[in-house]
């Protein structure tokens, strides 16, 4: 009789790992995704607040050099260039997947101040129906007062 039982139970946990195996793999690249996601979000901001700092400096203000533009874009791509997993590396910072555009304004303590705006367009990735899609396009708008 109790070998009857043991051999009526057999498979039962590989039945509920079948049934269960493809929530597994949803949630788990859902996890991917998401994380992929977070971590170009967060080195958008880094980036756009690095090269803000760097053009708030009274020597580097100057948004018409080329000199500057170079600096800047180079700023930005470092800070990148983790977010950006296809190996191809970010070049230019004028079209998408990067773009950054920075310029003069008043503060809004009326005081002189840099503006620094990325762009920054994440690998596409397999979308989740209904929670995430498969390729966000991330902006961050910096302002800082300009230093001495």
């Amino acid at each position: 009789m109790k070998n009857l039982r043991r051999k009526s139970r057999r498979g039962g946990s590989a039945f509920e790992m079948a049934l269960l195996m493809p929530w597994y793999v949803f949630f788990f690249v859902g996890a991917l995704d998401w994380g992929f996601f977070s971590h170009a979000l967060i080195s958008t901001a880094s980036a756009a607040r690095t090269v803000a700092l760097y053009a708030s400096t009274d020597a580097n203000h100057t948004a018409t050099t080329t000199t500057n533009t170079t600096n800047t874009c180079n700023l930005a791509l470092e800070e990148l260039r983790f977010a950006n997993n296809d190996g191809s590396g970010l070049t230019t910072c004028t079209a998408l997947p990067v773009i950054l555009s920075y310029s003069a304004v008043t503060g809004t303590d009326g005081q002189p101040a840099t503006s620094v705006t990325l762009q920054y367009q994440t690998l596409k990735m397999i979308p989740i129906p209904g929670l995430l899609g498969n390729q966000f396009t991330f902006q961050r708008t910096v302002q800082v007062r300009l230093r001495g």
